[in-house]
C-alpha cells in the first residue's frame, strides 16, 4: 500500500520541471543518505533545507511540526531579570494557599480544582512579575493596560495571589465557593460575580480563547480608527490543553493570523491530563496543537523540558532521545511520571541501543528528576524566555505550549493524576493552613511592580466596587483564634510557611506505583466515587442567580395551539 501511494501523481507533476536530471540527482542524494545514514539523518537534512529556505526568503510551505524539544535553546535564553529565589518563594506560597483553600473547602463537600494552578503557577507568576501591564501604569496606552483571560480552573491561585498582596483576607479564602450569603468567592472568573477582581468570564470552556481573539482585534480597531490608543495593550489568554478540544477554542485562529494580531498571546498549559484521563492517550497533544496553530498561521513556541534534560540531550549524539520522546504517546509518558527508574530504563531507554548507551551514563536520581519533575513550564527562566520572545514577535499572534505536571508539588499521590483530597481526611480536620503574608522583600517588589505598571491583580477594574467586607463567622463554623486563624487548624503559621517553601504533600497523599495502563483511569479504590454534582447538596440555578426558577408549567406554551397538538 505505501508503494501505491508513493506512485500516485502529485501536485508537483502539474508544474514545469526545467531540469529533470537535476531533480533526479537530488532524489538520488536523499536515497543515498537514507540508505547509508538512516531515515532520521535524511529527515534532519530535509528539515534543515526547508528551514534555510525560509531564512533566505524562499516561498516554501511551512512544516507543521517541529522536533519534540524546546523552541528556544538553553544557550539562547535571555538573562533572568529578577530575584529568582524570591520569585520561587512567592510562587510556593501561592501554590500552598491555593491548595489549602480547596482542601479546607472539601470539609463541607464543596470540592474544587486543586491541581490546575499547581501546574500553572509559574505561567502566571512570570506574567504578573515581568510582563502584564496595569490600567494605570507607564506605557499602558493611556491607561488601557493588558487584558488577561484566566483559565477558570486556576482561579484558586489568583485568589491566593490577591491574598498575598493584601487584597483578600484569610476569611475570604475560607469562603471559596460559598456565595449564598453574598460574601463568598466565586469558583470561576466572572465580572458579575466579583466585579472588582475579574474582568472577563472564562468558563464555559472555549469562550475565553474565542473572546480573547476578538478583544485583540477590537483593540486594533480602536487604534486604527483613532478612538483610543491601545497600541501598547496586549491580550493574554491562559488555557488548558483539554480546553482546546472545545470547537470555540479554535474557531477564530485563522482570523487572528489574517489580521496579524501580534498583540495576542495564547499560553496553553499542557499538563497532558484532563478530568477523566490523558488529553491524548494515543498521541501527543503538544504536537497536534503545534500543527493546528502553525497551519492557521500562528507563531508557535514550545516550552517542554526543564534544565535537568539539558544533560540528556548533550549525551544524545544520534538524535535517538528526541525521536523517542516524539513517538511515546502522552498516556505512556504520564505513566513514566509515576514509576521508578528501573521501569523507565526498561520501557523508555530499552527501545534502542542508542538510548541504552545514554541510560548507562545516568543515575537513577537523574532519571527520576527528568521524568517526574523537570518540565519547562515549571522553570521561571524558560517561561520568561518564551514570554519575551512572544511579545517581541511581530506579524502574527503567538501560542506558547508549556508542558507541566498536573498537581505539581502536591506529592506523588496527586502529580500526573486527577485526584481530590480524600473525604475522610478532610472531615477529620487534617487540612493545611494558609501561609502568612509576604515579608518586606515581597512588599518592596510589589511596590516596584505597581510603579512599573504591574497588573495586580488581573483586571483591576475601574468599577468603584471595593474588596468585599470580611464575612462574619456563621453558626457551625470555627471562629478565628487569637492570631486570626481558625481553631483546630493543624500546625503553626511558621510550619505552614516552611512547608510552603520546601514543597508539600497534602493529607492522604499516598505513593502509588503508577496508573492503570496505558497511563489513565482512576487510582485503586476510586471506582465508587460519587457522581458529578452529588457533593453539592441544595445547590442549583436558583441559588447561583439569586432568583427562583419559574414553575415547569409556565415554561410551556398555553392556549388552543397546545391543546390541539400543534407546536
Amino acid at each position: 500500500m505505501p508503494d501505491a501511494v508513493h506512485n500516485l501523481p502529485s501536485e508537483l507533476d502539474q508544474l514545469p520541471d526545467r531540469d529533470p536530471q537535476e531533480t533526479a540527482e537530488w532524489r538520488e542524494s536523499l536515497d543515498a543518505v537514507t540508505e547509508h545514514a538512516g531515515a532520521d539523518r535524511a529527515s534532519y537534512l530535509v528539515q534543515r533545507t526547508v528551514e534555510h529556505a525560509h531564512d533566505t526568503g524562499l516561498d516554501v510551505p511551512e512544516l507543521l511540526e517541529s522536533p519534540y524539544v524546546n523552541t528556544i535553546p538553553t544557550d539562547a535564553e535571555p538573562a533572568y531579570p529578577g530575584d529568582e529565589a524570591l520569585d520561587q518563594r512567592i510562587t510556593a506560597w501561592n501554590r500552598w494557599n491555593a491548595a489549602a483553600m480547596v482542601t479546607r473547602g472539601s470539609k463541607d463537600g464543596l470540592g474544587g480544582h486543586i491541581a490546575t494552578f499547581a501546574s500553572a503557577a509559574w505561567l502566571y507568576e512570570i506574567g504578573f512579575q515581568y510582563f502584564f501591564k496595569g490600567k494605570e501604569g507607564l506605557g499602558s496606552g493611556e491607561g488601557s493596560g493588558d487584558q488577561i483571560y484566566v483559565q477558570g480552573h486556576a482561579s484558586p491561585g489568583i485568589y491566593a495571589r490577591a491574598f498575598l498582596d493584601g487584597r483578600l483576607t484569610e476569611e475570604h479564602l475560607d469562603r471559596f465557593r460559598r456565595e449564598a450569603g453574598g460574601d463568598g468567592l466565586p469558583s470561576y472568573p466572572h465580572p458579575r460575580r466579583l466585579p472588582w477582581l475579574w474582568e472577563f468570564p472564562t468558563v464555559s470552556m472555549g469562550l475565553g480563547p474565542l473572546s480573547a481573539i476578538y478583544q485583540a482585534r477590537f483593540n486594533r480597531y480602536l487604534t486604527h480608527r483613532g478612538i483610543k490608543d491601545t497600541s501598547a495593550s496586549h491580550v493574554w489568554a491562559f488555557l488548558g490543553d483539554g480546553e482546546m478540544d472545545e470547537p470555540e477554542s479554535t474557531a477564530a485562529l485563522a482570523l487572528a493570523a489574517r489580521e496579524e494580531l501580534d498583540n495576542l498571546t495564547f499560553v496553553i498549559n499542557c499538563n497532558l491530563q484532563r478530568l477523566d484521563g490523558p488529553v491524548r492517550p494515543n498521541f501527543k497533544i503538544v504536537q497536534e496543537l503545534e500543527a493546528q496553530f502553525r497551519g492557521a498561521g500562528w507563531n508557535v513556541i514550545k516550552v517542554l523540558w526543564g534544565s535537568a534534560w539539558d544533560e540528556l540531550f548533550k549525551l544524545d549524539t544520534e538524535g535517538a532521545l528526541a525521536r523517542r520522546l516524539r513517538e511515546v504517546p502522552d498516556a505512556q509518558f504520564q505513566t513514566y511520571a509515576t514509576r521508578d527508574a528501573a521501569y523507565i530504563r526498561e520501557h523508555f531507554f530499552g527501545a534502542s541501543e542508542a538510548l541504552g548507551r545514554i541510560a548507562a551514563q545516568l543515575s537513577d536520581e537523574q532519571i527520576i528528576e527528568c521524568f517526574h519533575r523537570s518540565r519547562g513550564g515549571h522553570e521561571p527562566r524558560k517561561v520568561f524566555a518564551a514570554y519575551q520572545a512572544a511579545v517581541e514577535h511581530k506579524g502574527t499572534p503567538t501560542v506558547i505550549l508549556a508542558q507541566t505536571v498536573k498537581g505539581w508539588s502536591l506529592g506523588p499521590g496527586f502529580e500526573s493524576r486527577k485526584r481530590e483530597p480524600p473525604d475522610e481526611e478532610a472531615h477529620q480536620g487534617r487540612v493545611p493552613r494558609h501561609a502568612g503574608r509576604a515579608g518586606a522583600s515581597h512588599r518592596g517588589q510589589r511596590h516596584r511592580r505597581r510603579r512599573d505598571g504591574a497588573l495586580l491583580p488581573p483586571g483591576r477594574r475601574r468599577t468603584g466596587d471595593q474588596v468585599p467586607a470580611r464575612a462574619a463567622p456563621r453558626a457551625g463554623r470555627s471562629r478565628p483564634g487569637p492570631q486570626g486563624r481558625p481553631h483546630g487548624a493543624a500546625g503553626s503559621g511558621g510550619e505552614a510557611v516552611r512547608r510552603a517553601e520546601e514543597g508539600f504533600r497534602l493529607p492522604g497523599d499516598r505513593h502509588h506505583h503508577g496508573v492503570r495502563p496505558p497511563g489513565q483511569g482512576p487510582d485503586a479504590g476510586e471506582g465508587d466515587r460519587q457522581t458529578l454534582g452529588s457533593d453539592r447538596p441544595r445547590r442549583g440555578p436558583h441559588l447561583r442567580h439569586g432568583v427562583a426558577l419559574p414553575l415547569r408549567g409556565s415554561l410551556l406554551p398555553q392556549g388552543p395551539d397546545l391543546r390541539t397538538g400543534r407546536p
